[in-house]
């Protein structure tokens, strides 16, 4: 009883945390300024190279607000928490899921992202998993000073993962995961008298899990997992063969913790409650202004951002320009639910918040699954609950899933089916 209390206190932690966003303490501070004053003043997104490394690529952790590095595991966790492979009681998965981009401004942009994994426990103890993402960006015009067309290239992002997990003990495992960028967004065009070409990078992610049942009483179970995935830890990345190291761009590296508690009330009914925090591991923008001795610009607030990969992972953490409250801006919150009748069919909801001096996303999703013998199809849905459009906005998602847990040969053999002809496999 003590363990579901105690989980049950961190969800609402983590689920209340989310709405607490929308408190302003800078605001109040500064209850002075006009709220256009405010936003100036204090919106300081993060960006960096290649984010399509960070979009959900599938439809049932898109159906959860995003969520997945304490969902169960299943052939798409290597996009969210590959450690959880080890927990499968599948023996192979394969996954393959489309989603659609920026359809509510339009059609025509051919705009996608796809997404491929497949994984495989090689014991119970191990398993290996592969990904390959490739995000398509439509047809592009460049011109010139004179509004001319020169080209009308196709770019085109793709990474390539391999990830081995093992479990250290029967309810914790890690993962190592690492992956090949490749970034085409330039098309290898000249721009602006720069010399274009391909970004190129490498990078590893970092994932634990740790997965227990115990009996509570009024279920027949109940399961607590906490995941954990530090993400995208590499060298920066340049679209210019003449870049200067100070003008490359950082990698999305990224820190994910979630938390899950599932209620098998019966053999046919569960229930999954999540949360989810999620940090970009990147140095925080400091802020400039131009000195009127020197006419140079120089750093008024925050810290210096042209710093290594691996310096800027810590400086993460204490750099920003505001202080202590634009530090806690930067975590976005997440939840979601997802119910499973009899694991054939699933019905999902959840949501994402995010600071909206941050980038100001929040959405809810929606999403439904059924599951058929070895086939599963997800379709996931989102709209948006702020100013700020999100490019799924309004957007179905798929994922087709062959779950060969039926095929394992230690099941069979333990029902006694070994005359049938999957029996002999």
């Amino acid at each position: 009883m003590k363990k579901i209390l105690l989980t049950a206190g961190i969800l609402i932690a983590i689920i209340s945390a989310s709405y607490a966003q929308t408190y302003n303490p800078i605001g109040q501070q500064t209850s002075k300024m006009s709220e256009s004053q405010k936003m100036e003043k204090y919106f300081n997104p993060i960006t960096t190279a290649v984010p399509f490394l960070l979009i959900a690529p599938d439809a049932r952790g898109a159906g959860i607000g995003d969520i997945g590095s304490c969902s169960s595991p299943d052939a798409n966790s290597q996009h969210y928490n590959p450690s959880k492979y080890v927990f499968s009681k599948s023996k192979f998965g394969i996954s393959f899921s489309y989603s659609p981009w920026l359809t509510s401004l339009s059609k025509q942009l051919g705009i996608s992202l796809a997404y491929l994994a497949t994984y495989w426990k090689i014991t119970d103890m191990d398993a290996i998993a592969f990904s390959l993402r490739y995000f398509h960006l439509g047809k592009i015009d460049f011109t010139d000073e004179y509004g001319q067309i020169y080209a009308s290239p196709s770019p085109n992002e793709f990474a390539i993962d391999f990830t081995y997990a093992r479990k250290l003990t029967d309810v914790f495992s890690m993962a190592i995961t690492p992956r090949f960028i490749y970034s085409n967004i330039t098309a290898s065009y000249d721009m602006y008298n720069s010399s274009g070409k391909p970004g190129l990078a490498g990078a590893a992610d970092l994932s634990m899990c740790y997965e227990q049942d115990f009996r509570t009483k009024g279920l027949e179970n109940s399961t607590v997992r906490l995941g954990i995935n530090i993400s995208n830890m590499g060298n920066k990345m340049t679209y210019s063969s003449n870049a200067s190291p100070d003008a490359r761009d950082f990698l999305p590296a990224n820190l994910k913790i979630g938390l899950s508690y599932t209620m098998d009330f019966d053999r046919y009914n569960k229930l999954t409650i999540m949360g989810e925090m999620n940090k970009l591991l990147v140095p925080t923008p400091p802020k400039w202004e131009i000195d009127t001795t020197t006419h140079e610009r120089v750093i008024v607030a925050g810290i210096n951002n042209k710093v290594s990969s691996a310096q800027g992972i810590f400086q993460s953490f204490y750099d920003a320009p505001a202080g202590f409250m634009e530090e806690l801006y930067e975590f976005s919150w997440a939840y979601g639910i997802e119910y499973s009748y009899n694991d054939l069919l699933f019905v999902r909801t959840g949501g994402f918040f995010e600071s909206k001096y941050k980038g100001n996303r929040k959405f809810l999703t929606f999403g439904a699954g059924i599951h058929y013998n070895i086939f599963q199809i997800d379709v996931s849905y989102l709209f948006a609950v702020s100013s700020q459009h999100h490019p799924l906005e309004h957007t179905l998602r798929f994922t087709l899933s062959f779950d060969l847990k039926s095929f394992r040969k230690d099941e069979i053999q333990q029902q006694g089916k070994n005359t049938s002809p999957v029996g002999k496999y």
